[in-house]
């Protein structure tokens, strides 16, 4: 009985962690765009969305706090498969920032313009593409851009994701 505790609060406080580490990455995007003038590409709306969803799956992991091996497993699955998703994401923008000057796709209408124009999937599809404002680079911290930065926290919070899920007590 004392080991089931146990592990259901180990869980708890693991997935508790990945919820809040969300949380601070959303708000510190929030922080940069209405203090620091970093209007959002639609990219960076996308990753967004992607840390809002993952931070919910480890909210909701952290409540549940299940006790079966097989439902911790499932909830780490789930947290990881939403990190790849995020990391699909930060991946592409990282690699239209670093197209040459000449590849880089020209600027589209605004995410706004293209949710009342076209069926989600063609917006999905068109964002995913990327446009020239996807492509430039506002904004640094030790030789990384934002969607670098949001790639190598994707990378982190799956793998927390799977090694909470899967740890052995």
């Amino acid at each position: 009985m004392t080991t089931i505790k146990a592990q259901r609060g180990n869980f708890r406080v693991f997935f508790l962690l990945g919820f809040l580490a969300c949380a601070g990455l959303l708000a510190y995007a929030l922080y940069t765009q209405f203090y620091g003038g970093l209007l959002p590409c639609p990219l960076c709306i996308f990753q967004r969305v992607a840390f809002a969803a993952l931070g919910l799956v480890f909210l909701l992991g952290a409540l549940h706090g299940p006790s079966g091996k097989g439902v911790r497993r499932g909830y780490g699955v789930l947290a990881g498969l939403v990190s790849v998703i995020g990391i699909a994401i930060a991946g592409n923008h990282v690699r239209l920032q670093n197209l040459p000057p000449d590849e880089v796709p020209a600027c589209g209408p605004g995410l706004d313009y293209m949710l009342e124009a076209m069926p989600i999937s063609g917006v999905v599809r068109k964002v995913m593409t990327g446009s020239g404002e996807c492509a430039n680079v506002d904004w640094a911290f030790l030789g990384l851009s934002m969607p670098a930065w949001s790639l190598v926290w994707f990378v982190l919070l799956g793998a927390w994701a799977l090694y909470a899920g899967f740890r052995r007590s």
